[in-house]
């Protein structure tokens, strides 16, 4: 018997779609097939097979390195994974063990960018049949789960900048190459500051066009591209998705904008805020609701005239309120996304909300009757991990609704109204989270622990390094 098959992880749905999928890997000739886990910050890893090969291991699985899930953002291991237990206190971690990836055939796709390749996404289990509990795709479907149980559907769309730049010097020199390695060179695609301007749009077409076109190939719903603000800044926006969906699709969306362009000479990224000359920052704003699976009403939609939301609505805002701070390092997991939150500008500063005002972190769109009513979180940065991001907005809301919490006055006058200030800095969100009882009975205190201490490491490499600013400050003067 399968692994699969033996400890019962397909649905009748992926038990459906592994059969289809062994048809399409055979109507197209495909040669290889990518099998591919999102790793802790939301990174795709895994192997390359051949389709035989592949297609054998859909229901047995994939071995893969524990070490995968202790590599902070430049791959580094960062726990002591040859010591007992690994570092996780688990004696399944350490040694560099194997863990299982096993396919989601409902996420098979055909890459158009890559002949003759299909591409899988992949959960990750124990030898056992357990999942592991590292893995941030299983976090998020176990909350998603238990929304399930409560008569609730999550439903997001997403709203996504990033800065697409012509590659000038992919710096592949044997010198450049390191841990990280140094970034390539790159030269704008446009003069910024004029935004929504056709003029910039047209400047940018060429390799916007050759993303679309393969964005759409990929079955991922798309719904507008635009210039943004900034010099060769653009923002990319999709349909509502329900349930995995919208996580799933921005994993590949975001390999799939760096992989288009840089096979086509361009370099793509969801940085923030990237050290060159004039550029802006980039967001994630998340726009969010539930629907009763019941009924299909919309939860958030008030049928109360001179109101924005209904009472559910309220209260899931203030659960996403009252939160914000210790979910920070999950909407903003990088030391460089904190340069984002400034006053009187785009991006919020502290944990309030109004209506349809771009100033404040949650943003409600809607009213009374109206089906499309939902919160605009825009407290993100393009590199969240979209399965940590969410999972965190729905179990925020939903203690504001267990709670009965109250949000408070819109905010009209965002960056002068009291509230609580959202931390300034990766180090200040990591010790918020690490100290929250909240996320530690909710998402696991072993999860915790394990995404403080690798993000802590992160934030040590950073201070440990000799800064610009340092060198320009007190190099001449002492």
């Amino acid at each position: 018997m399968s692994f699969v098959k033996r400890h019962g992880l397909w649905s009748e749905e992926q038990q459906a779609a592994a059969k289809q999928l062994q048809r399409t890997v055979e109507e197209q000739k495909l040669e290889v097939i990518r099998l591919s886990f999102p790793d802790q910050h939301g990174i795709l890893r895994g192997k390359t097979l051949v389709a035989s090969e592949a297609l054998a291991s859909l229901e047995s699985g994939c071995t893969i390195t524990t070490t995968m899930l202790a590599k902070d953002t430049s791959h580094r291991t960062v726990f002591p994974v040859f010591t007992s237990g690994g570092g996780f206190g688990m004696r399944e971690m350490e040694g560099a063990a194997d863990v299982l990836m096993v396919p989601d055939p409902t996420s098979f796709r055909v890459l158009p960018w890559a002949p003759g390749t299909g591409w899988l996404l992949c959960d990750i289990y124990f030898a056992d049949g357990r999942p592991v509990p590292f893995a941030t795709r299983n976090l998020y479907k176990s909350v998603l789960e238990k929304l399930e149980k409560r008569g609730y559907e999550f439903v997001a769309g997403l709203e996504v900048e990033c800065h697409i730049f012509r590659l000038e010097d992919a710096r592949l020199s044997p010198e450049d190459s390191g841990q990280p390695g140094q970034p390539p060179s790159v030269s704008l695609l446009s003069q910024g500051y004029q935004y929504l301007t056709e003029q910039r749009y047209d400047q940018m077409e060429p390799v916007l066009e050759i993303v679309r076109r393969d964005i759409l190939a990929l079955g991922l719903p798309l719904r507008s591209i635009e210039v943004e603000f900034g010099p060769s800044q653009c923002e990319f926006t999709f349909k509502p998705m329900a349930g995995l969906e919208p996580a799933d699709t921005m994993i590949l969306f975001r390999s799939a904008v760096k992989q288009i362009c840089h096979r086509h000479g361009y370099h793509a990224t969801f940085m923030c805020r990237p050290r060159l000359p004039n550029v802006f920052a980039s967001g994630w704003h998340l726009h969010q609701s539930l629907v009763s699976r019941a009924s299909g009403d919309n939860a958030f939609m008030t049928k109360q005239q001179g109101e924005l939301l209904s009472p559910f609505g309220r209260q899931y805002l203030a659960g996403l309120l009252e939160h914000a701070g210790a979910s920070t390092v999950f909407t903003t997991p990088t030391i460089n996304g904190y340069k984002r939150y400034r006053s009187y500008s785009l991006a919020p500063d502290r944990a309030i909300w109004g209506h349809d005002n771009r100033g404040v972190m949650v943003r409600v769109l809607g009213g009374p009757d109206d089906p499309s009513t939902r919160l605009e979180n825009r407290i993100g940065e393009p590199a969240a991990n979209p399965y940590l991001y969410m999972a965190s907005q729905i179990l925020s809301g939903l203690d504001g609704v267990d709670r009965a919490l109250d949000p408070g006055p819109s905010a009209d006058t965002p960056y002068e109204t009291q509230a609580k200030r959202l931390p300034k800095t990766l180090a200040e969100a990591v010790a918020a989270l690490k100290d929250d009882r909240f996320f530690r009975d909710t998402l696991g205190a072993g999860f915790v622990d394990y995404y403080v201490h690798i993000k802590n490491a992160e934030i040590e490499r950073f201070q440990a390094e000799v800064s610009d600013w340092e060198h320009r400050e007190y190099f001449e003067i002492f």
